[in-house]
């Protein structure tokens, strides 16, 4: 079932292996198991169940009877979501404790002219756009043309960038979409394209983003969807620097389009 392989693949997410994460969903179903009906449950090898239900049972996400044959079974669905939210948090402060310690030889602000930059995960690339749009002094310019890189805090960068006084200047895929930018920054020039649709789309990878900020940064974004609905995976690449070759080329092609009477009325 759909369902259950999305839950095999959001537990594996937050830390389990996938017989874990198989074998823990094949208890969710029934009330107790042994090793047998397990492996036939979750269609796990049954010599891999044991070490599978041991390791959950040391992470206290199983309970064991000790009859002959063993009986396993899952504890409740919200004491187990605790107990692996507690175990990222602990990771979570500890990696954070960790990498406070060290010190960075390099900052990474001063970046401009040292090569292209990919970056994967859209909170990062939402945050590098945001860093751009702070940065700008004289003119802004985004193709949005996948509808989640219409978040808030972009919508945000763009209406406090716009009211500094730069130039903001926005294609978007519809009516709706350009609405809803106008909505917040109304000073912005927003503009209907189908420059969005991206005809090179290739299996489930397509255009999501293209933002140049003073004509000197550049960013180029890809989606993809992900398992969880309404959700989408977005990986992209950067580059800082009016001589940088990624910049130049860019900035001749959107340039051209910005300038135009017929793109921006």
């Amino acid at each position: 079932m759909p369902t259950e392989e999305q839950a095999v693949q959001l537990l594996v997410e937050l830390g389990l292996t996938e017989y874990e994460a198989r074998c823990f969903v094949a208890l969710s179903r029934v009330s107790t198991a042994t090793a047998s009906e397990i492996a036939t449950l979750s269609d796990v090898p049954r010599s891999r169940v044991y070490d599978a239900v041991d390791r959950l049972h040391r992470r206290g996400l199983v309970d064991i009877q000790q009859s002959e044959p063993r009986e396993y079974r899952a504890i409740s669905k919200a004491a187990a979501l605790e107990s692996l939210k507690e175990r990222y948090d602990t990771t979570l402060e500890a990696t954070d404790d960790a990498l406070s310690k060290l010190r960075c030889s390099n900052d990474g602000d001063d970046l401009e002219e040292s090569g292209v930059w990919a970056i994967a995960d859209h909170d990062r690339v939402t945050d590098q756009v945001g860093r751009f749009l702070e940065e700008a002094t004289d003119e802004v310019y985004a193709l949005l043309a996948d509808e989640s890189a219409l978040d808030r805090q972009f919508l945000g960068k763009l209406a406090a960038a716009s009211e500094r006084g730069v130039d903001t200047r926005v294609e978007v895929p519809s009516e709706e979409i350009k609405a809803r930018v106008l909505d917040v920054t109304p000073e912005t020039t927003v503009t209907v394209t189908d420059l969005a649709d991206d005809p090179a789309s290739l299996n489930v990878k397509r255009l999501g983003r293209i933002v140049m900020v003073d004509r000197r940064s550049v960013l180029l974004a890809a989606v993809a969807d992900r398992t969880r609905p309404g959700q989408v995976e977005e990986m992209a690449i950067w580059a800082s620097g009016p001589d940088h070759g990624l910049v130049v080329g860019l900035r001749h092609v959107l340039g051209a389009r910005i300038d135009s009477q017929d793109v921006f009325v």
